[in-house]
């Protein structure tokens, strides 16, 4: 596994500071080889490791991690020397598409938001889906006894089973394509709790803005800022941009905001200066 590393942008944003996670080793033809993989798999029905290391002009190593991280993401069913595609029938109810895009991003950025999470936390995921994997960083590491609250289902059925987990699954609505609960009900239930720290990913990053979400999301989020005492923002590079639907709230009222290091100088240029307190 790479070393994941934190770097602590100077340009920091009123209140904040905004983070980098990025790794030291190379990787970055890691979401070629998925890719690749996973249209080999389409196409025939099963892989071979053998074959594809010749194909893929990579050693039989990576090709056998890369099917044992995406086994474990339900991607594929890992066999004996290669891989079979997974009928379509068998595949969860939810999937969540943005879950599968910006995969490597998503868990760097898990990486580093874990190690803002202190032993005895009491934490709020949502359903985002760079959540859900901080939520797989979670499940492998059980050094660190939480208190996790989530409307995710998927996040809940990651963690249900995790011994040094104490999950609250938040009741409500679950309706169309977000695996997750929803309406008043789920936001009653979230005003119940009081947690010392959330982890919530967004629709978007505008610094004149603030931060852009789908409306029954926002209305979550919302919530998840009152309850929390820190809220910290998973998103990687290609949220940051012009386009919003609904404002969840200014960028000054989250404590922190954790991407990738391919944010744009030009967005980093947008960032607040920090204030004399920061």
């Amino acid at each position: 596994m790479n070393k994941i590393t934190v770097n602590m942008i100077k340009e920091a944003l009123s209140g904040f500071l905004l983070f980098h996670a990025y790794s030291k080793a190379g990787g970055g033809n890691a979401q070629n080889h998925r890719h690749f993989l996973l249209q080999e798999l389409e196409e025939n029905g099963k892989v071979r490791v053998a074959e594809l290391s010749r194909k893929m002009g990579c050693s039989e190593v990576t090709i056998r991690n890369d099917i044992k991280s995406m086994d474990a993401e339900g991607l594929l069913k890992r066999t004996h020397g290669g891989a079979l595609c997974i009928p379509r029938e068998q595949e969860r109810k939810y999937q969540a598409e943005s879950i599968y895009r910006h995969t490597e991003r998503k868990k760097k950025i898990a990486a580093c938001a874990y190690e803002f999470v202190a032993d005895r936390d009491t934490i709020i995921l949502d359903d985002a889906s760079s959540t859900f994997y901080l939520a797989l960083h979670i499940k492998k590491h059980p050094e660190k006894q939480l208190a996790v609250v989530t409307n995710s289902l998927l996040v809940g059925n990651e963690l249900a089973g995790a011994g040094h987990v104490e999950l609250f699954m938040v009741g409500g609505t679950v309706g169309g394509h977000l695996a997750a609960t929803m309406g008043d009900a789920a936001v009653h239930n979230i005003e119940q709790f009081h947690v010392d720290k959330a982890f919530i990913g967004v629709q978007g990053i505008n610094f004149e803005v603030g931060l852009t979400s789908i409306a029954p999301q926002m209305q979550i989020k919302r919530v998840i800022l009152k309850v929390a005492g820190e809220v910290y923002v998973l998103a990687d590079s290609s949220k940051f941009r012009d386009s919003y639907l609904s404002v969840i709230c200014p960028i000054r009222d989250v404590f922190k905001v954790i991407t990738d290091n391919e944010v744009s100088k030009e967005n980093i240029k947008k960032a607040p200066k920090p204030s004399a307190l920061s």
